[in-house]
């Protein structure tokens, strides 16, 4: 199974609250969120780690070509309009296999993560599962529609009827799903929420995993829950 980190974005909220370190490079309990994803990533398993890097963020594209890691590690340094275009750009890399992407911002509990993998590697009748949590802390949360069984029916700007959980920035695919993103690419659609749409109306099968809390570092402050949420593992 490949892995992949999707860290193509500025930063620009935390520069405002006067931090100056790159987002990948900010430290969680003294480990910069790029390594600790990669360390995570590595320990579950992973055959070969993709990640794209903004092409202003000097700093992380250097941190990362000094790494050394015993799978495969591919660097994409390129600037891109968003998420799904990074995801696009990434596609060499794990178009063959399962795959689980991540942004560089989210920080979870390793337990919970080792458990969605595990979900997502023995279920044989879904195409996709979707990382989850009720700890809504974004300014624009995409809030997930799901039956009973936890089967995605459809992703929300806005709260549905009983809605409970919304996109934690973790996918775990099937090849499948480069069909959906080409689909995607050619018709216009350019937000990472739109494609996750694009993939329920296409017919994948999705389905939620919910973790307990997944904390995005957008904030000065999200930097202090994650490292609570982290140190409570």
């Amino acid at each position: 199974m490949n892995f992949a980190i999707i860290s193509a974005g500025e930063g620009a909220r935390l520069a405002k609250e006067g931090i100056d370190t790159p987002k990948p490079l900010i430290a969680i309990n003294g480990i910069p969120l790029i390594d600790r994803l990669i360390d995570i990533f590595i320990r579950n398993g992973a055959s070969s780690v993709s990640v794209i890097v903004n092409s202003e963020n000097h700093r992380t594209i250097a941190h990362l070509r000094a790494k050394r890691l015993d799978v495969p590690f591919h660097l994409v340094v390129k600037s891109t309009p968003g998420s799904m275009f990074s995801l696009y750009e990434l596609k060499p890399f794990l178009h063959d296999a399962p795959f689980c992407l991540t942004t560089v911002d989210t920080v979870f509990r390793e337990s919970e993560f080792a458990a969605c993998l595990n979900e997502f590697r023995s279920n044989r009748h879904i195409d996709g599962l979707m990382g989850a949590t009720d700890f809504v802390d974004d300014e624009k949360p995409l809030f997930l529609d799901v039956d009973d069984d936890l089967r995605i029916r459809d992703f929300c700007d806005e709260r549905p009827p009983a809605g409970k959980y919304v996109s934690g920035g973790i996918y775990c695919l099937h090849p499948v799903a480069w069909r959906v993103l080409d689909v995607a690419m050619q018709s216009g659609v350019n937000r990472m929420r739109d494609f996750q749409r694009l993939l329920v109306r296409q017919g994948l099968r999705l389905k939620a995993f919910p973790f307990s809390k997944i904390v995005d570092i957008d904030h000065a402050k999200d930097i202090a829950i994650a490292e609570e949420l982290v140190g409570n593992s």
